[in-house]
C-alpha cells in the first residue's frame, strides 16, 4: 500500500525479522524497547493472518523478548494487538506491541492490558 507507513519501511530501522514479518522500535514508545512486530504481506487484522503468519509472528515476539531482556532488561511485558478502530487502531496494517514493563513505571500496574478502558483497570 502506497500511503502505510509499515509498507515503506526503511531496512535500517529493522531490529530483527524472519520471512513473513519484522521488528521495529515503536515510533511514540511507551517504554524503552517497545517494539512493534509487523507481517510484510499488508493486511488490517489478527483475523485476517495466514496460519503460517501467526506462528512467524508468535517467533518474531519470543526472539524479541530475548533482544529486550538482553539490551533493555524489562521485569515485565504487556503484549498486544489493536484490532479495528473502535479498539484504538491508527494504521490499518496489523501489528503487534511488544511493551516492556519497568518496576515502578506507573504507580499501581494492576489489571495491565485492562488498562484500555480506565475505569476497569483496578479490580
Amino acid at each position: 500500500m502506497d500511503n502505510c507507513p509499515f509498507c515503506s519501511i526503511d531496512e535500517k530501522q529493522i531490529i530483527l525479522n524472519n520471512n513473513l514479518c519484522f521488528a521495529i522500535y515503536d515510533n511514540c514508545p511507551v517504554n524503552p524497547g517497545h517494539l512493534l512486530i509487523i507481517p510484510y504481506r499488508h493486511f488490517d487484522s489478527y483475523f485476517h493472518a495466514a496460519l503460517e503468519e501467526k506462528t512467524a509472528i508468535i517467533q518474531l515476539i519470543d526472539e524479541a523478548k530475548v533482544f529486550l531482556d538482553t539490551h533493555f532488561s524489562p521485569d515485565g511485558y504487556n503484549l498486544g494487538v489493536n484490532i479495528g478502530v473502535a479498539s484504538g487502531q491508527t494504521i490499518m496494517h496489523v501489528h503487534y506491541h511488544v511493551i516492556p514493563r519497568y518496576n515502578g513505571d506507573i504507580d499501581i500496574p494492576k489489571g495491565g492490558v485492562r488498562g484500555v478502558i480506565p475505569d476497569k483497570k483496578l479490580y
